[in-house]
């Protein structure tokens, strides 16, 4: 057993607002500058919809992740071999055009403008070349359903769905998707870089891209299967989330999280056996590599894996933090939150908390779990092909927990009793119910986000270190 420990998050998606505000100091901190425009480390999609960049999701386009082979894992878009023979002409790597291409308007015509009967008027021109465009799509395009009746069909979730039944203004349903970097246990984009600059942090899992070691090959780009790196047009070089490092390692949580308005987000630190990743992502039918990848993941409340752990180097910061984190506690002890399109076999470590929608009309909303799951708005199917490889089960099951938490609280402050089937559908007892209420609900920046702070050797304070080092 060889035990690391790993930064993660988890965000509710029942409670997002999709008011962006978690993108917008992630885009003035980390991407403010030539050439990256066009990049956001942390975006928000609304589903259904292709997001951004376009059909990201789809592989069969994109050729990213990973494939089981003989019990085996290959990159999808093939090994050295292949990427040797195409290294100047990447086949799979998505065009500019597929986030959007940076643009301005020249703002100073409105005030240089000579005296003239009609109002001036400005005009969109490319970052990249200066020349006059024609917008065409952006990082939030289809914010709210707008224009999914014409994108929807692109939404590789609708399998096994009729996707016209649900894109009529009847039967139309929608949640939002925060995205950011996965920082994988076991990533693509690493794997896929010919001149290994990309590489997982040993203290806590971050993913992170060397610059100086960056050639701007772009097989990253192609082999990340969330298109969560990306390239820089000005530098040459790739760029990527990175966790906002230099304040994790000071026991701050990230500009995402702690921008949050809906208070959506957990982060915390979870304790795993490495040397069963390969295990986890080969299984050969993709809706076990859940269950796999959840049981990879270690209880911190055992003495035997503290010790093992301690044994093996990882500070007691460390492991404290592991017992307080609240990620493990919503990915692994009760198993609400759930990995996004685990079938790229990239183990992500950015999880998901399925959303409760509204009832159909005519729904009973007091009967049986199963006869209200069926009568939500949005499918089960869907999410189970969004955040399970297609497994309604573990869907499922979490919906099912966060019914009776509801149903609970509901018979605690109104009156009544919980009914008993819920309580037996959930497999949790009330106490369990009560502290997933006081997690999900109503807990404290410090219950929300437990992160140690950098590991015994690195020095005792590096807030003074930021600002030294940057992108430029």
């Amino acid at each position: 057993m060889k035990i690391k420990a790993q930064l993660a998050m988890v965000l509710n998606l029942d409670k997002c607002l999709g008011c962006h505000t978690c993108s917008l100091p992630c885009k003035n901190v980390w991407t403010n500058r030539e050439g990256a425009e066009y990049m956001w480390f942390n975006n928000v999609e609304t589903k259904p919809g292709i997001g951004y960049p376009r059909k990201w999701e789809n592989q069969s386009l994109y050729q990213g992740g990973w494939k089981a082979k003989g019990g085996r894992l290959a990159l999808k878009a093939g090994g050295r071999v292949r990427k040797l023979a195409r290294i100047f002409n990447n086949p799979d790597l998505p065009q500019i055009d597929a986030y959007y291409e940076p643009w301005d308007y020249n703002y100073e015509r409105l005030i240089d403008s000579p005296l003239r009967t009609h109002q001036p008027a400005t005009r969109p021109f490319s970052r990249i070349t200066g020349k006059p465009m024609a917008v065409s799509w952006g990082p939030n395009w289809e914010d709210d359903l707008a224009g999914v009746s014409e994108t929807g069909s692109g939404d590789v979730n609708f399998e096994g769905l009729d996707f016209e039944r649900y894109l009529q203004f009847e039967q139309a349903f929608m949640c939002y998707l925060p995205r950011l970097c996965e920082h994988c246990l076991n990533p693509a984009c690493v794997a896929s870089c010919p001149s290994g600059a990309l590489y997982k942090r040993e203290e806590d899992g971050i993913v992170l891209v060397d610059q100086a070691r960056c050639r701007g090959w772009r097989y990253c780009v192609s082999g990340c299967p969330y298109k969560k790196v990306y390239f820089n047009w000005k530098s040459a070089t790739s760029e990527k989330c990175i966790f906002c490092y230099p304040r994790t390692e000071n026991g701050q949580t990230t500009l995402c999280s702690a921008s949050c308005v809906g208070r959506i987000r957990y982060v915390g630190l979870i304790l795993y056996d490495a040397d069963r990743i390969g295990e986890a992502a080969a299984v050969a039918d993709p809706k076990q590599i859940y269950t796999r990848h959840v049981d990879i993941l270690l209880d911190p409340e055992k003495p035997e894996h503290l010790a093992e752990a301690a044994r093996q180097g990882i500070p007691q910061g460390y492991l404290e933090a592991a017992r307080k984190s609240p990620v493990d506690k919503l990915i692994r002890r009760w198993r609400l939150a759930l990995p996004l399109h685990p079938e790229f076999r990239t183990l992500p470590m950015v999880w998901y908390v399925p959303p409760l929608s509204p009832l159909r009309t005519g729904a009973d909303p007091d009967g049986p779990a199963e006869e209200t799951l069926e009568a939500m708005r949005i499918p089960v199917r869907y999410l189970a092909n969004l955040l399970a490889a297609g497994d309604e089960q573990p869907v499922r099951s979490s919906l099912k927990r966060l019914l009776a938490l509801r149903d609970c609280m509901r018979a605690e402050r109104l009156g009544g009793s919980l009914p008993a089937e819920r309580l037996a559908e959930s497999g949790l007892d009330r106490r369990s119910l009560f502290d997933m209420y006081e997690l999900l609900a109503i807990a404290k920046y410090e219950d929300r986000f437990v992160l140690p702070t950098a590991e015994a050797g690195r020095g005792s304070d590096v807030l003074p270190l930021q600002g030294e080092k940057g992108f430029d």
